[in-house]
């Protein structure tokens, strides 16, 4: 028997995949629970990280989402992902500003990652900049992102634009 070459299953990539299923049937606190489990088995673990802020912003806990962003761009600071949704709960708490350093930084690190693409559009939609707002709904869609038919009537009707 050699311990070196003994095989021990990754319980922090266990307890992220539960979180992801307490997430998606809408036990959020649950879903906590287990990312931050996964966080304690693994410190580094960014996905968990970004996934726990994930189900903070849904309770409209705000600090704790963007808290859990922030370490997750800190531990990987490529993750587009993490940019994007700390993007929106940006955006949700009314910082414009902020939500659009974090698209911009998405879409220069993945100029094809069309979410931020889209939750740019809205951005531009709620400053009223429609000419962009509708760019960047097109480019959403050219990557094949399905951009919410309301959200293309209210730009419609808003900017007095067909397309």
């Amino acid at each position: 028997y050699n311990k070196a070459i003994e095989i021990k299953p990754d319980y922090a990539e266990a307890y992220y995949n539960r979180g992801l299923v307490y997430q998606a049937k809408g036990d959020l606190g649950q879903a906590i629970l287990d990312y931050n489990k996964a966080i304690e088995i693994n410190p580094n673990y960014a996905d968990a990280y970004n996934n726990r802020g994930n189900a903070y912003q849904d309770k409209g806990d705000f600090r704790q989402a963007l808290s859990s962003y922030n370490k997750a761009i800190e531990i990987n600071s490529n993750f587009v992902k993490a940019y994007n949704n700390r993007g929106t709960a940006y955006q949700d708490k009314g910082d414009l500003d902020q939500a659009f350093l974090d698209y911009n930084r998405a879409i220069e690190i993945n100029p094809d990652y069309a979410d931020a693409y889209n939750n740019r559009a809205v951005a531009y939609f709620e400053k009223q900049e429609y000419a962009k707002s509708w760019e960047d709904a097109h480019k959403a869609q050219i990557l094949g992102y399905k951009v919410h038919p309301k959200f293309i009537e209210q730009l419609k009707k808003a900017s007095g634009r067909e397309k």
